[in-house]
């Protein structure tokens, strides 16, 4: 008598409860991230006003390359005198316009202060010089 065998069946690996899993894990991190997250504000409703003007500040970035090249916005910009134009035609568009400037290590530092009284002069009073914030 003969007895018959059956082939075991291979095995598989079921990808959906591994989706399942891996998607409740994302969303459970993503809540315990969410109520870690430090609340420094105050929950207030602000009343309406129609005469409100929107004080939108534009900034103007300047760079002066160690070559000591300047720099309006990523343009490439040809003397101090052009920049000086550039801003007054910019801050006739926008009131509040502020200009950072962003300074190579090297270079010198009357060049930067020219820079400077060339913006206070085309009538920029907000002026900023950025740096790298280091650590103690």
């Amino acid at each position: 008598m003969k007895i018959s065998r059956t082939v075991p069946k291979k095995a598989r690996i079921e990808i959906i409860p591994m989706i399942d899993t891996m998607f409740f894990l994302l969303v459970f991190f993503m809540m315990a991230t969410l109520s870690m997250t430090n609340q420094y504000s105050l929950p207030v409703n602000l009343p309406n006003a129609s005469g409100v003007q929107d004080k939108t500040q534009e900034i103007v970035t300047l760079t002066i390359t160690k070559e000591g090249k300047l720099f309006l916005n990523k343009a490439e910009i040809a003397s101090a005198s052009e920049v000086a134009l550039q801003l007054i035609e910019r801050s006739k568009n926008v009131p509040q316009l502020a200009v950072v400037i962003n300074a190579d290590r090297s270079v010198e530092y009357g060049q930067v202060v020219e820079l400077m009284d060339t913006i206070q002069q085309s009538g920029l009073a907000k002026i900023a010089i950025a740096v790298n914030r280091s650590a103690k």
